[in-house]
């Protein structure tokens, strides 16, 4: 009988409980490492856009370099320039010298920018001095043809009044005899713009702190058109900031000024980073804004601001999250295939187990009832032993006489002997099925087993109108064996097969080695043959097609021939015939 737990096991199986623990457990380790996998790929991303961005960053340095070496030199060549030029002052652009070519260019520009304004009228004190702040220049003056100031942007300090120079009529207006006194001081350098008609002169002075914002001005200038404004370099725009992150020089379409904290631009002036950047969208572009230190005569002169294109490494980032994304959509479909097919397998082990134990409960019980007949059988064999004695001993003592009974007392007795005969039959049929499980092993030849079975069966094969035909080779297999027991089994086989034939046919018995070392046994017949619903249920004890009997001939058969670590095949048609190939191992 089943245990308490069994019981319990089988009855939430039937209510369709299922323990999940293994499939859930699995699932928690599938999410555990999917989100592994997903954290790993975002780390891998990180990592890639940090190299990415470290490269750009990298480029965008190499730029700087370039631009601030060709700065250096340019102003190198202008300071030195400027000392030559100190006791040789210019007092316009006739003659201009060729390293100071871009500075004056640059502010004849501011120059002419004034005197169209002063042509068309448009031209006061306040517009110059705003002028003069915007572009950094110390003073923007405009004299008449007779030197006689008009404008003048802003009155010059005291101290450049001092130093010996004799005043001018009028304090602080501006002769340029006076600028060229003030240079050879190292005061003041300016250009002095003349009109082609001699009307009057603009002049646009530089104190030495405009000097230099200017001359680095220029060398950048001239730096960045020597680069060749980012060609072939993925710049989007390029500009210098002074340290006020004011703009000396640019290229390209510049985005608007950062806001406060939007980039570490403190770090860098600090000299504690050397390059500092952030991702942004500009012009519908995707551009990192890279931020460098500007160095020139070894001292902190500014601030580089590029644009450099980052499509490439966008894409690069794209193709790599695309991947990361398809490896998780794999590994998450994986998963849940095995744990789909865990749960699948785990649901068909729990339905065999439950199958399984309650064949087991029921084959205790047969067990039981099974013993427990067994005794009742055998009790019932001594009374039908004594019925059968004393329906004897009437038939041979207590014949009658007269009235013509005699005929009919006979045939009673006949039937009551007839039926006590097939009760023992079927009670020993019954005794025999249930002492099949024990055997006694030992080596016999396989042939003389077949050969003494088909003589006892040879008579009632010619009676029956079967033909028996045998095939064995001439040596005899010797494998181990119970020989009354296998001889019951292979009995039954051969009844059986004569059973399914009326009106005469054919049984064959085939011996043959089969592969392993196993030993096969063919009986075939010609009989009515059985559907495939049949052939699953013939080994079943409860299971027959006699209408008298038990029908425990074959589970008998294939209980013994499983005792003996054999196999039972068959294969059927309906109308056709049954061939039951029976394997044992042979001799080991």
């Amino acid at each position: 009988m089943v245990d308490k737990t069994n019981k319990e096991k089988m009855e939430k199986a039937g209510k369709g409980e299922r323990p999940l623990i293994q499939p859930l457990a699995v699932a928690i380790v599938c999410a555990v490492f999917i989100i592994l996998i997903l954290i790993m790929g975002m780390l891998d991303l990180q990592r890639l856009d940090r190299t990415l961005v470290g490269f750009l960053e990298d480029r965008a340095l190499g730029i700087t370099g370039v631009v601030q070496r060709l700065a250096q030199e340019n102003l190198g060549n202008l300071v030195e320039a400027s000392r030559r030029e100190k006791t040789q002052p210019s007092t316009g652009l006739d003659q201009p010298y060729s390293p100071q070519k871009l500075l004056i260019s640059a502010l004849v520009e501011i120059g002419r920018e004034v005197d169209n304004r002063w042509k068309a009228d448009r031209l006061s004190e306040e517009y110059l001095r705003r002028y003069a702040d915007e572009k950094r220049v110390l003073v923007i003056a405009v004299l008449d043809k007779q030197g006689r100031l008009v404008f003048m942007s802003r009155d010059l300090p005291d101290d450049y009044w001092d130093d010996g120079i004799a005043p001018h009529p009028g304090r602080g207006e501006l002769t340029i005899d006076m600028l060229q006194k003030w240079g050879a001081t190292g005061k003041i350098g300016f250009v002095a713009l003349k009109r082609r008609d001699g009307s009057g002169t603009v002049i646009v002075a530089l104190d030495p702190e405009g000097l230099r914002f200017w001359g680095i001005k220029v060398s950048i200038d001239k730096a960045i058109s020597e680069l060749g404004e980012g060609k072939g370099q993925g710049l989007s725009y390029f500009m210098v900031l002074d340290l006020k992150e004011r703009v000396v020089a640019q290229s390209g379409q510049v985005p608007e000024p950062w806001s406060p904290g939007e980039m570490e631009t403190g770090e860098i002036l600090a000299g504690r980073r050397a390059v500092t950047s952030r991702k942004v969208v500009y012009l519908e572009r995707q551009i990192l804004d890279v931020a460098a230190p500007l160095v020139l005569n070894g001292q902190l002169a500014g601030i580089f601001r590029l644009g450099l294109d980052r499509e490439g490494a966008e894409k690069i980032l794209a193709d790599n999250r695309q991947n990361v994304f398809i490896y998780m959509g794999l590994t998450i479909l994986i998963a849940l295939l095995s744990l789909w097919l865990l749960y699948t397998n785990q649901n068909r082990h729990l339905a065999g187990i439950v199958a399984m134990e309650r064949r087991l409960e029921k084959a205790e019980r047969l067990s039981a009832l099974g013993q427990l007949a067994a005794g009742v059988a055998h009790e019932i064999r001594n009374p039908l032993n004594a019925i059968s004695m004393a329906t004897q001993r009437l038939q041979r003592d207590y014949v009658l006489k007269g009235g013509g009974q005699d005929e009919e007392f006979a045939r009673l007795v006949t039937v009551i002997r007839d039926e006590i005969r097939r009760l023992n039959g079927i009670i020993e049929e019954f005794l025999t099925f249930s002492r099949s499980r024990r055997l006694d092993l030992r080596e016999f030849p396989l042939v003389e087993v077949l050969q003494k079975i088909v003589s006892l069966v040879t008579e009632e094969a010619e009676t029956r109108g079967i033909r028996l035909e045998t095939s064995w080779p001439a040596a005899s297999p010797v494998i181990p064996m119970d020989v009354d027991k296998l001889q019951q089994a292979f009995l039954n086989f051969i009844k059986n097969a004569m059973e399914s034939m009326d009106g005469g046919g054919r049984v064959s018995l085939e011996v043959a080695e089969a592969r392993g070392g196993w030993v096969s046994v063919r009986i075939a017949d010609t009989g009515c043959g059985m559907t495939e619903e049949e052939v699953e249920r013939i080994f079943s004890p409860e299971y027959t097609t006699k209408e008298k009997g038990l029908g425990l001939g074959l589970p008998l058969a294939h209980e013994i021939i499983r005792g003996h670590g054999g196999e039972i095949r068959v294969s059927s048609r309906k109308g056709e015939g049954t061939v039951f190939e029976i394997l044992l191992p042979g001799k080991a």
